[in-house]
């Protein structure tokens, strides 16, 4: 894992999904909340030592009033959000799968032999790929690898890198 990822870590509330999963994607740790009063993600952030986010203005406020480290997120586009974040807490913007945690659960990834997936994961993808992650944690198991989505992600990754130059002049 990066050294930021054991520094900073995030809870995300119930509209930041998306966002949770870049960031895992990055290396970072964030719990993510679906379901929860904003109370009790307060309380959370407070016990745990996270950084709570938000793009909820009355929780983000109740978090500052309280003491507990908050951010609000803000953007229309998940590059703009992802920059907004990266320009806050000086996130790098690149994703290595060796200190990525899993988009679904945070867990670690690992490297995993192609061999030993053949039964998760369809054939043609086996003839394509020879890289391939999974998921550490037994009840989740997700397989990674870096298919033909991997260009939207590093087309994101350097939208918001640029938008970071442009907007923020915080070199990314």
């Amino acid at each position: 894992m990066n050294s930021m990822s054991l520094k900073i870590r995030f809870l995300a509330d119930g509209m930041l999904g998306k966002l949770t999963r870049w960031l895992r994607m990055l290396g970072y740790d964030v719990e993510y909340i679906r379901d929860s009063p904003d109370e009790k993600l307060v309380e959370r952030a407070e016990k745990e030592r996270r950084v709570l986010l938000t793009s909820d203005l009355h929780l983000y406020r109740r978090a500052l009033r309280r003491g507990i480290r908050a951010h609000l997120v803000e953007g229309r586009k998940e590059a703009e959000k992802i920059a907004g974040m990266a320009g806050r807490f000086k996130l790098k913007l690149k994703i290595n799968p060796e200190s990525s945690l899993c988009p679904r659960c945070n867990s670690p990834l690992r490297e995993a032999e192609a061999s030993v997936l053949r039964s998760l994961i369809p054939a043609s993808v086996l003839r394509k790929h020879q890289k391939f992650w999974v998921c550490t944690n037994s009840e989740c198991g997700k397989v990674y690898w870096k298919g033909s989505h991997w260009n939207e992600i590093d087309k994101i990754l350097e939208e918001a890198r640029s938008y970071l130059r442009k907007n923020l002049r915080v070199k990314p």
